[in-house]
């Protein structure tokens, strides 16, 4: 690793770390009003942001960059107005309780849950310029600085949120600017640096490839740094024997709106006794979107994220089963475990999907599309967490960035 690299991130973790104090003191209307200024801000400055992003596009269309991932990388108007909707709505969103009682104690004791901030949080994405505003925002409302990272194809959109956003927003509303940082450096090297600094960065937050989030999450356990990882995605939709096809359409092309994104319809599921009913109606909807099926036998693993990859992203694999057994066996070892859905009228087979499934998220007649902080919790997330320990899993959102203290206190006080 570069040691100006590394010297680079320390300095904006220490930065950050000199300005914590001054976000977790916040009272509650400092965090809204600073939302709500980074909203106005985003408006006011709409032309500079979507200047840089243009510029960023254009070099990454002149390198090649793929379609669907151009895609992710665009701020367009209508983004950009999302955007802003969305910090109004989270500066709305009530604030968690920072004191819990849990119980009285012998001795004219009590017990108290006190949820405090993590400190500092580390987030390392890649080309999506929203995500430094969706995390951001998010560090803001749980009163965590945040050390935020990008890759090199959307650095200077990030750049130019931080300078003309965030970073006015928070000192507008009496924070220090400097809770926020973005590392200022292109190179690889920085997201390994990211993860290596367990006394100023504890816990990162990872979004990106399964492959390079994977080898971060290690590599940060290396180091004592905790993560919340979201590496690997892709949605499931099991057509069950008892579906209505015309919701099958409808769930099919729902879940195929835009095909960067981890939870869209990736991998199709069909019971063999309605398979040849169900075919027209799932071809049919696949060719409106502009997606091809890859067929048994596959010459790829069952769960292959399709959305991973720049060249075949508009595919679908799809597959028979002999049932919801079946279904749910292979959503839950052959794929990432983000997702999974099923197609019936038949409440039992419903309920027997929803005990075999051991995902992350899971749907009855709905698209794995909704698994997204915004559309299921009405804040924006800072990425989907997979783990199966106690902890945050699913969309992780402002009121999951903390940590518990308990506090034995005189009964009264």
């Amino acid at each position: 690793m570069s040691d100006e690299v590394a010297k680079a991130v320390e300095e904006c973790a220490r930065a950050a770390k000199r300005a914590a104090p001054s976000l977790a003191a916040a009272p509650d209307e400092a965090i809204d009003a600073a939302l709500i200024g980074m909203a106005e801000r985003l408006l006011s400055n709409r032309d500079a942001v979507l200047e840089a992003n243009n510029a960023d596009v254009t070099k990454a269309r002149e390198d090649g960059m793929s379609a669907g991932l151009l895609d992710r990388l665009t701020i367009t108007e209508e983004r950009l107005t999302g955007m802003a909707e969305q910090l109004r709505l989270l500066a709305a969103a009530p604030h968690p309780e920072r004191v819990l009682p849990l119980s009285t104690l012998e001795g004219g004791l009590r017990l108290v849950e006190r949820r405090r901030p993590v400190g500092v949080i580390g987030a390392n994405y890649e080309a999506r310029p929203n995500v430094t505003v969706d995390v951001a925002s998010q560090l803001v409302k749980s009163r965590n600085a945040g050390v935020l990272r990008t890759g090199s194809a959307a650095l200077g959109s990030a750049q130019r949120l931080l300078e003309t956003v965030i970073a006015p927003a928070l000192a507008d509303a009496g924070i220090d600017r400097d809770a926020v940082q973005l590392v200022p450096r292109a190179e690889r090297h920085a997201a390994a640096a990211l993860v290596a600094q367990p006394d100023l960065i504890p816990l990162v937050i990872l979004r990106g490839s399964g492959d390079s989030t994977r080898a971060l999450a290690t590599e940060a356990a290396q180091h004592g740094v905790r993560t919340l990882a979201h590496a690997d995605g892709g949605g499931v939709l099991f057509v069950d024997a008892d579906a209505d096809l015309e919701k099958v359409r409808e769930l099919v092309t729902g879940s195929l709106d835009r095909l960067g994104v981890c939870n869209r319809l990736n991998l199709l599921l069909i019971d063999a006794s309605i398979h040849d009913k169900a075919w027209p109606v799932v071809s049919e909807a696949l060719a409106g979107r502009g997606v091809t099926a890859s067929l048994p036998p596959h010459e790829h693993a069952i769960g292959y994220e399709w959305a991973l990859d720049s060249d075949r992203e508009a595919t679908v694999t799809v597959s028979t089963v002999a049932g919801v057994e079946e279904a749910t066996r292979i959503a839950n070892e052959q794929t990432s475990g983000l997702a999974a859905g099923i197609a019936t009228e038949n409440a039992g087979t419903a309920e027997a999907f929803f005990d075999g499934y051991t995902g992350t998220g899971v749907f009855w007649n709905a698209p794995t599309r909704l698994l997204d902080g915004f559309k299921l919790r009405g804040v924006p997330e800072t990425g989907i967490n997979l783990d199966k320990v106690p902890g945050p899993r699913g969309p992780v959102t402002y009121t999951d960035l903390y940590v518990r203290q308990y506090a034995v206190l005189p009964d009264g006080r």
